[in-house]
Protein backbone atom coordinates (compact mmCIF):
# COMPACT_ATOMS: atom_id res chain seq x y z
CA UNK A 1 0.00 0.00 0.00
CA UNK A 2 1.42 3.37 -0.93
CA UNK A 3 0.97 6.06 1.71
CA UNK A 4 -0.23 9.49 0.70
CA UNK A 5 2.60 10.76 2.87
CA UNK A 6 5.14 9.44 0.41
CA UNK A 7 3.85 11.79 -2.28
CA UNK A 8 3.88 14.99 -0.29
CA UNK A 9 6.41 17.51 -1.55
CA UNK A 10 9.38 18.32 0.64
CA UNK A 11 9.44 21.68 2.38
CA UNK A 12 12.71 23.60 2.46
CA UNK A 13 14.24 24.16 5.91
CA UNK A 14 14.13 27.85 6.73
CA UNK A 15 11.04 28.38 4.61
CA UNK A 16 8.97 31.48 5.12
CA UNK A 17 6.39 31.66 7.90
CA UNK A 18 3.67 31.61 5.25
CA UNK A 19 4.98 28.29 3.87
CA UNK A 20 5.35 26.90 7.38
CA UNK A 21 1.77 27.87 8.15
CA UNK A 22 0.56 26.15 5.01
CA UNK A 23 2.41 23.03 6.09
CA UNK A 24 0.77 23.25 9.51
CA UNK A 25 -2.66 23.38 7.86
CA UNK A 26 -1.82 20.12 6.07
CA UNK A 27 -0.93 18.60 9.40
CA UNK A 28 -4.09 19.83 11.11
CA UNK A 29 -6.22 18.25 8.38
CA UNK A 30 -4.34 14.96 8.75
CA UNK A 31 -5.11 14.85 12.50
CA UNK A 32 -8.84 14.46 11.88
CA UNK A 33 -9.77 11.17 13.52
CA UNK A 34 -10.41 8.31 11.09
CA UNK A 35 -13.66 6.41 11.44
CA UNK A 36 -12.18 3.03 10.55
CA UNK A 37 -8.95 1.36 11.68
CA UNK A 38 -7.26 -1.49 9.86
CA UNK A 39 -6.95 -4.76 11.77
CA UNK A 40 -3.65 -6.60 11.88
CA UNK A 41 -0.23 -5.03 11.30
CA UNK A 42 -0.49 -1.40 10.17
CA UNK A 43 2.06 0.60 8.19
CA UNK A 44 2.12 3.86 6.22
CA UNK A 45 -1.18 5.71 6.18
CA UNK A 46 -2.90 2.96 8.19
CA UNK A 47 -0.33 3.58 10.94
CA UNK A 48 -0.91 7.35 10.77
CA UNK A 49 -4.65 6.71 11.07
CA UNK A 50 -4.06 4.81 14.31
CA UNK A 51 -1.76 7.50 15.75
CA UNK A 52 -4.18 10.27 14.82
CA UNK A 53 -7.07 8.30 16.28
CA UNK A 54 -5.12 8.07 19.54
CA UNK A 55 -4.25 11.76 19.54
CA UNK A 56 -7.79 12.96 18.80
CA UNK A 57 -9.47 10.58 21.24
CA UNK A 58 -6.96 11.20 24.02
CA UNK A 59 -5.31 7.84 24.56
CA UNK A 60 -1.86 6.31 24.11
CA UNK A 61 -0.84 2.86 22.92
CA UNK A 62 1.24 0.52 25.09
CA UNK A 63 4.52 -0.66 23.54
CA UNK A 64 5.91 -3.87 25.00
CA UNK A 65 9.43 -5.20 24.55
CA UNK A 66 9.01 -8.80 23.40
CA UNK A 67 11.73 -11.39 23.88
CA UNK A 68 9.87 -14.61 23.05
CA UNK A 69 6.62 -15.86 21.56
CA UNK A 70 4.70 -16.09 24.89
CA UNK A 71 5.26 -12.35 25.46
CA UNK A 72 4.00 -11.66 21.94
CA UNK A 73 0.95 -13.83 22.60
CA UNK A 74 0.23 -11.97 25.84
CA UNK A 75 0.40 -8.62 24.00
CA UNK A 76 -2.02 -9.73 21.31
CA UNK A 77 -4.41 -11.29 23.83
CA UNK A 78 -4.43 -8.15 25.97
CA UNK A 79 -5.08 -5.97 22.91
CA UNK A 80 -8.01 -8.14 21.89
CA UNK A 81 -9.50 -8.05 25.40
CA UNK A 82 -9.02 -4.29 25.64
CA UNK A 83 -10.27 -3.78 22.05
CA UNK A 84 -7.38 -1.42 21.48
CA UNK A 85 -4.21 -1.10 19.38
CA UNK A 86 -0.95 -2.66 20.56
CA UNK A 87 2.69 -1.95 19.77
CA UNK A 88 4.85 -5.07 19.68
CA UNK A 89 8.47 -4.02 19.77
CA UNK A 90 11.88 -5.67 19.90
CA UNK A 91 15.07 -4.33 21.41
CA UNK A 92 18.53 -5.25 20.16
CA UNK A 93 18.99 -7.67 23.04
CA UNK A 94 15.47 -9.00 22.54
CA UNK A 95 16.30 -9.75 18.92
CA UNK A 96 19.41 -11.66 19.97
CA UNK A 97 17.33 -13.67 22.44
CA UNK A 98 14.70 -14.40 19.80
CA UNK A 99 17.45 -15.77 17.54
CA UNK A 100 18.90 -17.95 20.32
CA UNK A 101 21.67 -16.94 22.70
CA UNK A 102 24.08 -19.45 21.16
CA UNK A 103 23.83 -17.84 17.71
CA UNK A 104 26.69 -15.56 16.70
CA UNK A 105 25.81 -11.87 16.71
CA UNK A 106 28.77 -10.91 14.56
CA UNK A 107 27.88 -7.80 12.57
CA UNK A 108 24.51 -7.77 14.43
CA UNK A 109 23.24 -10.70 12.36
CA UNK A 110 21.50 -12.48 15.24
CA UNK A 111 19.86 -9.24 16.42
CA UNK A 112 18.55 -8.58 12.90
CA UNK A 113 17.43 -12.16 12.26
CA UNK A 114 15.72 -12.44 15.65
CA UNK A 115 13.77 -9.22 15.15
CA UNK A 116 12.78 -10.23 11.62
CA UNK A 117 11.65 -13.65 12.82
CA UNK A 118 9.55 -12.02 15.56
CA UNK A 119 8.03 -9.58 13.08
CA UNK A 120 7.08 -12.36 10.68
CA UNK A 121 5.43 -14.26 13.53
CA UNK A 122 3.41 -11.20 14.50
CA UNK A 123 2.34 -10.67 10.89
CA UNK A 124 1.06 -14.24 10.70
CA UNK A 125 -0.94 -13.97 13.92
CA UNK A 126 -2.04 -10.35 14.25
CA UNK A 127 -5.18 -10.56 12.11
CA UNK A 128 -6.50 -13.37 14.34
CA UNK A 129 -6.88 -10.87 17.17
CA UNK A 130 -8.94 -8.24 15.34
CA UNK A 131 -7.09 -5.08 16.45
CA UNK A 132 -4.44 -2.79 14.91
CA UNK A 133 -0.88 -3.91 15.68
CA UNK A 134 2.20 -1.74 15.23
CA UNK A 135 5.54 -3.52 14.70
CA UNK A 136 8.43 -1.51 16.11
CA UNK A 137 12.03 -1.76 17.30
CA UNK A 138 13.29 0.02 20.41
CA UNK A 139 16.40 2.09 21.27
CA UNK A 140 19.17 2.03 18.68
CA UNK A 141 22.24 3.92 19.84
CA UNK A 142 25.05 5.00 17.52
CA UNK A 143 27.11 1.87 18.17
CA UNK A 144 24.12 -0.27 17.07
CA UNK A 145 23.59 1.38 13.69
CA UNK A 146 24.65 -1.82 11.85
CA UNK A 147 21.59 -3.45 13.45
CA UNK A 148 19.42 -0.58 12.18
CA UNK A 149 20.92 -0.93 8.70
CA UNK A 150 20.13 -4.65 8.69
CA UNK A 151 16.55 -3.99 9.71
CA UNK A 152 16.10 -1.43 6.95
CA UNK A 153 17.49 -3.87 4.41
CA UNK A 154 14.89 -6.41 5.57
CA UNK A 155 12.19 -3.74 5.26
CA UNK A 156 13.29 -2.78 1.76
CA UNK A 157 13.28 -6.40 0.62
CA UNK A 158 9.80 -6.90 2.10
CA UNK A 159 8.58 -3.66 0.52
CA UNK A 160 9.79 -4.80 -2.91
CA UNK A 161 7.61 -7.91 -2.63
CA UNK A 162 4.58 -6.63 -0.72
CA UNK A 163 4.41 -2.86 -1.23
CA UNK A 164 4.83 -2.11 2.48
CA UNK A 165 7.68 -2.44 5.01
CA UNK A 166 7.99 -5.47 7.28
CA UNK A 167 8.01 -3.21 10.36
CA UNK A 168 5.74 -0.25 10.95
CA UNK A 169 8.48 1.85 12.54
CA UNK A 170 11.91 1.93 14.15
CA UNK A 171 13.55 4.00 16.86
CA UNK A 172 16.89 5.80 16.67
CA UNK A 173 18.20 6.82 20.08
CA UNK A 174 21.09 9.19 19.50
CA UNK A 175 20.30 11.26 22.58
CA UNK A 176 23.83 10.82 23.93
CA UNK A 177 25.30 12.46 20.81
CA UNK A 178 25.45 16.23 20.21
CA UNK A 179 22.07 17.43 18.96
CA UNK A 180 23.38 18.41 15.51
CA UNK A 181 24.82 14.92 15.00
CA UNK A 182 21.62 13.33 16.32
CA UNK A 183 19.57 15.28 13.79
CA UNK A 184 21.91 14.73 10.84
CA UNK A 185 21.81 10.95 11.31
CA UNK A 186 18.05 11.00 11.83
CA UNK A 187 17.57 13.05 8.67
CA UNK A 188 19.62 10.60 6.63
CA UNK A 189 17.71 7.58 7.87
CA UNK A 190 14.28 9.24 7.70
CA UNK A 191 14.86 10.06 4.02
CA UNK A 192 15.59 6.39 3.39
CA UNK A 193 12.66 5.18 5.50
CA UNK A 194 10.18 7.53 3.85
CA UNK A 195 10.71 5.76 0.54
CA UNK A 196 9.22 2.57 2.00
CA UNK A 197 6.64 4.26 4.28
CA UNK A 198 8.47 3.27 7.47
CA UNK A 199 7.93 5.63 10.42
CA UNK A 200 10.76 6.97 12.61
CA UNK A 201 10.85 7.48 16.37
CA UNK A 202 13.78 9.55 17.64
CA UNK A 203 14.92 10.58 21.11
CA UNK A 204 16.10 13.92 22.40
CA UNK A 205 17.27 14.43 25.95
CA UNK A 206 18.06 11.39 28.06
CA UNK A 207 15.73 8.92 29.73
CA UNK A 208 17.41 8.04 33.02
CA UNK A 209 17.90 4.62 34.57
CA UNK A 210 18.91 1.38 32.86
CA UNK A 211 17.23 -0.75 30.20
CA UNK A 212 18.48 -3.57 27.99
CA UNK A 213 22.14 -2.79 28.67
CA UNK A 214 21.83 0.98 28.20
CA UNK A 215 22.68 2.63 31.53
CA UNK A 216 21.89 6.34 32.02
CA UNK A 217 21.59 6.16 35.80
CA UNK A 218 24.40 8.72 36.17
CA UNK A 219 22.91 11.23 33.70
CA UNK A 220 23.08 14.89 34.68
CA UNK A 221 19.70 16.09 36.03
CA UNK A 222 19.41 18.84 33.41
CA UNK A 223 19.68 16.23 30.64
CA UNK A 224 16.48 14.55 31.87
CA UNK A 225 14.37 17.52 30.72
CA UNK A 226 14.04 18.57 27.07
CA UNK A 227 13.61 22.22 26.17
CA UNK A 228 10.85 23.46 23.80
CA UNK A 229 13.51 25.01 21.55
CA UNK A 230 15.21 21.61 21.17
CA UNK A 231 11.96 19.90 20.28
CA UNK A 232 11.22 22.58 17.70
CA UNK A 233 14.72 22.06 16.29
CA UNK A 234 13.80 18.40 15.72
CA UNK A 235 10.52 19.41 14.07
CA UNK A 236 12.30 21.90 11.84
CA UNK A 237 14.86 19.30 10.75
CA UNK A 238 12.55 16.34 10.11
CA UNK A 239 9.28 17.91 8.96
CA UNK A 240 10.57 18.86 5.48
CA UNK A 241 11.79 15.30 4.87
CA UNK A 242 8.68 13.37 5.89
CA UNK A 243 5.86 15.56 7.19
CA UNK A 244 4.32 14.14 10.38
CA UNK A 245 5.97 10.77 9.79
CA UNK A 246 8.12 10.71 12.92
CA UNK A 247 7.67 10.89 16.69
CA UNK A 248 9.80 12.39 19.43
CA UNK A 249 10.74 10.68 22.68
CA UNK A 250 11.35 13.83 24.68
CA UNK A 251 12.74 13.81 28.20
CA UNK A 252 10.50 15.13 30.95
CA UNK A 253 12.02 13.43 34.00
CA UNK A 254 11.12 9.89 32.94
CA UNK A 255 13.41 7.06 34.08
CA UNK A 256 13.83 3.46 32.93
CA UNK A 257 13.56 0.78 35.59
CA UNK A 258 11.30 0.17 38.58
CA UNK A 259 10.61 2.78 41.24
CA UNK A 260 8.03 3.29 43.93
CA UNK A 261 5.29 5.80 43.06
CA UNK A 262 6.46 9.31 43.90
CA UNK A 263 10.17 8.61 43.38
CA UNK A 264 10.11 9.59 39.71
CA UNK A 265 9.89 13.37 39.28
CA UNK A 266 7.91 13.71 36.08
CA UNK A 267 7.21 17.11 34.56
CA UNK A 268 4.64 16.42 31.80
CA UNK A 269 4.05 20.15 31.31
CA UNK A 270 7.33 20.18 29.38
CA UNK A 271 5.38 18.46 26.62
CA UNK A 272 2.53 20.95 26.85
CA UNK A 273 4.96 23.87 26.60
CA UNK A 274 6.73 22.27 23.65
CA UNK A 275 3.47 21.73 21.75
CA UNK A 276 2.56 25.38 22.30
CA UNK A 277 6.02 26.53 21.21
CA UNK A 278 5.93 24.49 17.98
CA UNK A 279 2.37 25.62 17.27
CA UNK A 280 3.33 29.28 17.64
CA UNK A 281 6.48 28.89 15.55
CA UNK A 282 4.68 27.17 12.67
CA UNK A 283 1.27 28.84 12.80
CA UNK A 284 -0.34 25.41 13.09
CA UNK A 285 -4.04 25.25 13.85
CA UNK A 286 -3.39 22.04 15.81
CA UNK A 287 -2.65 22.39 19.52
CA UNK A 288 -0.69 19.12 19.36
CA UNK A 289 1.50 19.32 16.26
CA UNK A 290 4.01 16.75 17.61
CA UNK A 291 3.63 13.01 18.24
CA UNK A 292 5.28 12.39 21.63
CA UNK A 293 6.49 9.09 23.08
CA UNK A 294 6.74 8.26 26.80
CA UNK A 295 9.73 6.14 27.85
CA UNK A 296 10.44 5.07 31.42
CA UNK A 297 6.90 5.09 32.80
CA UNK A 298 7.40 2.62 35.68
CA UNK A 299 6.56 4.24 39.01
CA UNK A 300 4.41 6.93 37.39
CA UNK A 301 0.92 7.50 38.73
CA UNK A 302 -2.16 7.14 36.54
CA UNK A 303 -2.74 10.89 36.90
CA UNK A 304 0.77 11.69 35.61
CA UNK A 305 0.44 9.24 32.74
CA UNK A 306 -2.91 10.66 31.67
CA UNK A 307 -1.60 14.21 31.95
CA UNK A 308 1.24 13.30 29.57
CA UNK A 309 -1.27 11.69 27.20
CA UNK A 310 -3.34 14.88 27.23
CA UNK A 311 -0.31 16.73 25.84
CA UNK A 312 0.07 14.50 22.78
CA UNK A 313 1.76 11.31 23.98
CA UNK A 314 0.54 8.54 21.67
CA UNK A 315 2.89 5.71 22.76
CA UNK A 316 4.18 4.56 26.14
CA UNK A 317 6.87 1.93 26.58
CA UNK A 318 6.26 -0.86 29.08
CA UNK A 319 9.11 -3.27 29.79
CA UNK A 320 10.07 -3.51 33.45
CA UNK A 321 6.51 -4.13 34.63
CA UNK A 322 5.79 -6.81 32.04
CA UNK A 323 9.06 -8.56 32.89
CA UNK A 324 7.87 -8.72 36.49
CA UNK A 325 4.34 -9.84 35.60
CA UNK A 326 5.74 -12.67 33.48
CA UNK A 327 7.90 -13.88 36.35
CA UNK A 328 5.12 -13.33 38.89
CA UNK A 329 2.85 -15.67 36.96
CA UNK A 330 5.52 -18.40 37.02
CA UNK A 331 6.33 -17.76 40.69
CA UNK A 332 2.72 -18.06 41.78
CA UNK A 333 2.23 -21.22 39.72
CA UNK A 334 5.28 -22.84 41.31
CA UNK A 335 4.16 -21.83 44.78
CA UNK A 336 0.70 -23.30 44.27
CA UNK A 337 1.96 -26.53 42.70
CA UNK A 338 5.31 -26.89 44.47
CA UNK A 339 4.71 -30.45 45.65
CA UNK A 340 3.94 -31.55 42.08
CA UNK A 341 7.11 -30.04 40.64
CA UNK A 342 9.82 -31.91 42.56
CA UNK A 343 10.11 -34.88 40.22
CA UNK A 344 8.57 -36.51 37.19
CA UNK A 345 6.76 -39.04 39.37
CA UNK A 346 5.46 -38.79 42.91
CA UNK A 347 3.29 -36.15 44.56
CA UNK A 348 0.88 -35.81 47.50
CA UNK A 349 -1.64 -37.98 45.65
CA UNK A 350 0.71 -40.95 45.54
CA UNK A 351 4.31 -42.08 45.05
CA UNK A 352 3.56 -43.38 41.55
CA UNK A 353 1.48 -40.44 40.37
CA UNK A 354 2.93 -38.65 37.30
CA UNK A 355 3.50 -34.86 37.28
CA UNK A 356 3.76 -34.26 33.55
CA UNK A 357 0.73 -31.98 33.32
CA UNK A 358 2.26 -29.73 36.00
CA UNK A 359 5.77 -29.34 34.56
CA UNK A 360 4.63 -29.16 30.94
CA UNK A 361 6.01 -25.74 29.84
CA UNK A 362 2.63 -24.85 28.40
CA UNK A 363 1.11 -24.98 31.90
CA UNK A 364 3.44 -22.56 33.66
CA UNK A 365 4.15 -20.35 30.64
CA UNK A 366 0.40 -19.89 30.24
CA UNK A 367 0.26 -18.51 33.78
CA UNK A 368 3.04 -16.08 32.84
CA UNK A 369 0.97 -15.00 29.83
CA UNK A 370 -2.17 -14.55 31.92
CA UNK A 371 -0.36 -12.43 34.50
CA UNK A 372 1.10 -10.27 31.75
CA UNK A 373 -2.29 -9.85 30.09
CA UNK A 374 -3.68 -8.64 33.44
CA UNK A 375 -0.84 -6.12 33.80
CA UNK A 376 -1.39 -4.84 30.27
CA UNK A 377 -5.11 -4.40 30.86
CA UNK A 378 -4.14 -2.12 33.76
CA UNK A 379 -1.82 -0.26 31.38
CA UNK A 380 -4.66 0.25 28.90
CA UNK A 381 -6.66 1.85 31.72
CA UNK A 382 -3.72 4.08 32.69
CA UNK A 383 -3.41 5.20 29.08
CA UNK A 384 -7.15 5.84 28.68
CA UNK A 385 -7.09 3.25 25.89
CA UNK A 386 -9.58 0.61 27.02
CA UNK A 387 -12.06 -0.01 24.18
CA UNK A 388 -10.15 2.55 22.09
CA UNK A 389 -11.09 0.88 18.81
CA UNK A 390 -14.76 1.69 19.48
CA UNK A 391 -14.11 5.42 19.89
CA UNK A 392 -15.56 7.30 16.94
CA UNK A 393 -15.29 4.34 14.57
CA UNK A 394 -17.85 2.53 12.44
Amino acid sequence: MKSALATRPNVRVGASRKTAAARAVTRAQAVAAPTTLKKGVVTGQDLIDVLNHAKVHGYAIPAVNCTMSPVINACLEAAKKANAPMIVQFSNGGGVFMAGKSASNEEQRAAVKGCVAGALMVRELAELYGVPVILHTDHCAKNLLPWFDGLLEANEAYFAKHGEPLFSSHMLDLSEEPIHENLEICKKYLARMKKINCFLEMEIGITGGEEDGVDNSDAAPEDLYSKPEEIYEVYEALQPIAPDFYSIAAAFGNVHGVYSPGNVKLTPKILKNAQKYVQEKTGSSSDKPVYFVFHGGSGSSREEIREAVSYGVIKMNIDTDTQWSFWDGVKNYESKNHAYLQGQIGNPEGAEKPNKKYYDPRAWIRKAEEATVARLLDAYEDLNATNACAKGTK
